[in-house]
């Protein structure tokens, strides 16, 4: 059984799936388990210097307790070198080979639409510090 806060995390995702893809990135692959550790999204940003992105979608109700950025810390930041390192060793889930890109790690905060009716705010922080 999922919970509610599941199902708004999957949609703030697919949120920003939407975004990337209306971005022209190429998406290739979601909620990728590496060991102890999961990835978000898996993409290819075309841009004028192409890159492999691992994107990190932080999503956030309210602010009472800080911006969602805050919650990326030293802990997540060594899950997620983790994560990456076996993602590079062993590439996508059925063998599948990543391109051979630089690659990069983004954060991307989703948070309520303002008004009712308006979209989602989306926030995206590229090449953040590991």
């Amino acid at each position: 059984m999922r919970s509610e806060a599941q199902d708004r995390g999957d949609a703030a995702e697919m949120a920003v799936v939407e975004a990337l893809l209306s971005a022209g990135w190429t998406i290739l692959a979601r909620n990728i388990r590496l060991g102890r550790g999961e990835l978000d999204i898996v993409a290819v940003d075309a841009g004028p210097r192409p890159a492999l992105v691992i994107v990190e979608v932080r999503w956030r109700g309210r602010r009472d307790f800080g911006l969602a950025e805050e919650t990326v810390d030293h802990r997540k930041r060594a899950h997620l070198r983790t994560a990456i390192g076996r993602l590079l060793e062993d590439g996508l889930p059925g063998g599948v080979a990543l391109p051979r890109l630089a690659v990069r790690v983004d954060l991307v905060v989703v948070e309520p639409a303002a008004r009712a009716g308006d979209p989602v705010r989306i926030r995206h922080h590229r090449a953040i510090q590991l």
